[in-house]
C-alpha cells in the first residue's frame, strides 16, 4: 500500500469523491439505511469543489492510498483552522477495510495535526468508526439526527430578526468560531457561502450564525447563547423550501435547545453517531459541519 498526498487536479478530486460515495454507501447498508437518491450534476461538481477546497487550504492534509496496482482504496483528508485540527474526511473502499488502511490514512492526517491543542471529529455508525477514534485519544458525544417536512404552524416565527448573510458579516462569523471552538473556520466560510444559504442574528445580546442547504440540510451552526442559537436555526428551517425533508445531523446532548426546535418542527429524531472532541470542551451551543467542523 501506498500513501500519496492529494494532488490539486480534478482528476485526483474525482478520485476522492469516488471513493468516498463508495464508502459511504457500504456503510448505509451496513447500517440498514435506505439508499440515497442519485446524487445531480451539480452535487456531484461541488463533492469535488470540497476535494479541492481542502487540498488548497491543507495540502499536507490530504491523502491518498493506493494498492500494489496503483488503485486508489481510500483517502482522507484533515484542515487546521487557527491551532484547531479537524479530520474532514476517513474513508475506505469495502473490499480494503480491516487491512490497516483506515489507521494509516488517519495516522498520517494526525500527523498534519500534532501541533494542534484541539482536534474533531464527525463520527458515524460504522462499528469501527468510534473505537478507532476513541483509542486515538478523543472523547465520544452521542449525537441526535433530526430529519422531516417542517410543520411551519407548529414551529412559530422566530423571536427576534434573523437576516441573509454575507461576505460582510465575515468578521462575525469568525469571533463566534472562536468564542466557541477556539478557532474560526476563515476560508471554509468562503466555500460555505458560495454553496449555502446564511441566516444571521447579531444584537446587544450576541450573535449566531446557520448555514442551510438547498436540500434542506444544516451544515453549521454557531451562537453565542441558546437564546440566538433557536432563532436562526427556526429561521433556517422556515427557510427550507414546501415539501422538502429537513435534516440536522450531530446535535449531542448538551444542545437540548436544538431538540426542542426539532420537535417544534414535526421533525423525528433518531440515535446517529458521534462527535469527538480531543482537548476541547464540547462547544455549545454549536452544531458542526461533518466537512468543516
Amino acid at each position: 500500500m501506498l500513501l500519496r498526498p492529494v494532488r490539486e487536479t480534478e482528476e485526483d478530486a474525482e478520485t476522492v469523491r469516488v471513493v468516498a460515495e463508495a464508502s459511504f454507501g457500504a456503510s448505509h447498508v451496513l447500517k440498514g439505511d435506505a439508499p440515497s437518491d442519485p446524487p445531480s450534476a451539480e452535487h456531484l461538481a461541488r463533492g469535488r469543489e470540497k476535494v479541492q477546497h481542502l487540498v488548497l487550504t491543507d495540502p499536507a492534509g490530504s491523502w491518498i492510498a493506493e494498492d500494489d496496482t496503483g488503485q486508489a482504496v481510500g483517502a482522507a483528508q484533515s484542515l487546521i483552522r487557527e491551532g484547531t485540527w479537524g479530520l474532514a474526511l476517513l474513508v475506505v473502499l469495502p473490499g480494503a477495510q480491516g487491512k490497516g488502511v483506515g489507521n494509516a490514512l488517519l495516522r498520517r492526517t494526525m500527523e498534519y495535526g500534532r501541533g494542534c491543542l484541539r482536534g474533531i471529529i464527525c463520527c458515524s455508525r460504522h462499528p469501527a468508526a468510534a473505537r478507532v477514534y476513541r483509542q486515538a485519544g478523543f472523547e465520544l458525544h452521542p449525537t441526535i439526527r433530526m430529519r422531516g417536512v417542517v410543520d411551519r404552524a407548529r414551529l412559530g416565527t422566530p423571536e427576534g430578526a434573523a437576516v441573509e448573510g454575507s461576505a460582510r458579516d465575515r468578521d462575525l462569523l469568525d469571533s463566534v468560531d472562536r468564542r466557541l471552538r477556539g478557532g474560526a473556520h476563515g476560508p471554509d466560510h468562503d466555500f460555505l457561502m458560495r454553496h449555502y444559504r446564511l441566516v444571521v442574528a447579531d444584537d446587544l445580546a450576541g450573535s449566531g450564525y446557520c448555514y442551510v442547504n438547498e436540500r434542506g440540510q444544516v451544515e453549521l451552526l454557531a451562537a453565542t447563547s441558546r437564546r440566538l442559537a433557536t432563532r436562526v436555526l427556526s429561521a433556517a428551517l422556515l427557510g427550507v423550501d414546501e415539501g422538502v425533508v429537513a435534516e440536522v445531523h450531530d446535535v449531542t446532548a448538551g444542545q437540548q435547545w436544538a431538540v426542542d426546535v426539532g420537535l417544534a418542527a414535526g421533525m423525528e429524531l433518531r440515535a446517529e453517531g458521534f462527535v469527538c472532541y480531543r482537548g476541547l470542551r464540547p462547544p455549545a451551543p454549536y452544531i458542526p459541519s461533518g466537512a468543516f467542523l
